[in-house]
């Protein structure tokens, strides 16, 4: 009992909070089967079941459901105890680990990290693409790149800049549909937007343009695929102004149509300011950021 080894209750903390082996496995970057086996040997070692294994996942037993916020609390120091020492490091290597949504890590950071290794060749980068607002509080990413302000009071966020959004379609779409010269214009165009939200159909909808779910040709949930979908030419859809000004492929339209911009937060755990790399990899990101969201003629001049 007195030699449990701490990965054995942050594993069973983790299936016991997200519900399966798959979704601890996604949290933690770990496989499956080790999970399996951490729960199987602390199991063991306690001499309890705290788990009944089913088809719709792992849910605690009577003393599963006992140990858990102990268990809680264990995992919790032991992250408090490893941020500590991280915060501690000193020398310009290692890696880190950056959180951001899904658009921004696949067109955004690719592009930053290149200019960072150049510059900091002993830094390597983890990217988690995720439009879900990550934990920091237990090392699901050390730096996080967000658009709302993260709420913890453990976090220290830095605003960065707000993102204009646009209308945008590909020019092979338009040279085939014409180019909308009024926002009203868009009733008449192939839409490209969300599945499930009506985000963008409410949105228009302030605007004095009736559009309904079926004026979206092409829906999908996924930020990647709509982009994709607007640079292949499926019809007029919304993104970062910035992403649409340096895409040969895509035209900016209707400039005086009013949307939101996207507010940008660069959030840190309080414990590994201290740490070098850190530090560096998030003044590098704030720096690289407000540059990207001056647009076209910022990003050209690097």
């Amino acid at each position: 009992m007195k030699d449990i080894d701490w990965n054995l209750i942050k594993s069973f903390v983790t299936v016991a909070e997200t519900g399966s082996l798959s979704a601890a496995a996604r949290r933690l970057s770990a496989s499956q089967p080790t999970l399996g086996r951490h729960i199987g040997e602390l199991e063991q070692a306690l001499g309890v079941t705290l788990f009944r294994r089913g088809r719709r996942g792992y849910e605690m037993t009577e003393a599963g459901s006992m140990l858990f916020e102990r268990g809680k609390s264990v995992s919790e120091q032991a992250s408090a105890f490893s941020l500590l020492a991280l915060g501690s490091v000193e020398a310009i290597e290692g890696t880190v680990r950056i959180a951001a949504s899904e658009v921004v890590a696949a067109y955004v950071l690719p592009r930053m990290m290149a200019r960072l290794g150049i510059e900091e060749p002993s830094i390597e980068v983890e990217i988690v693409a995720s439009n879900q607002v990550e934990n920091l509080l237990r090392r699901d990413a050390d730096i996080a790149i967000r658009m709302v302000k993260p709420a913890q009071n453990e976090l220290v966020a830095r605003k960065i800049c707000d993102i204009a959004l646009c209308a945008c379609a590909a020019t092979s779409y338009l040279d085939r549909r014409g180019r909308p010269l009024q926002p009203t214009d868009l009733v008449d165009h192939a839409l490209i937007g969300f599945d499930r939200s009506d985000e963008i159909i409410r949105g228009l909808a302030e605007f004095g343009i009736p559009v309904t779910r079926s004026s979206f040709r092409f829906r999908a949930d996924n930020q990647i695929v709509l982009w994709e979908a607007v640079r292949a030419g499926n019809g007029v859809g919304f993104g970062q102004e910035p992403l649409a000004d340096r895409d040969p492929l895509v035209e900016k339209l209707l400039p005086g149509l009013p949307l939101r911009s996207l507010p940008v937060w660069l959030a840190m755990h309080r414990d590994v300011r201290s740490s070098v790399r850190i530090r560096r990899v998030a003044d590098f990101l704030y720096e690289e950021l407000r540059r990207y969201s001056a647009g076209a003629g910022a990003n050209s001049a690097r």
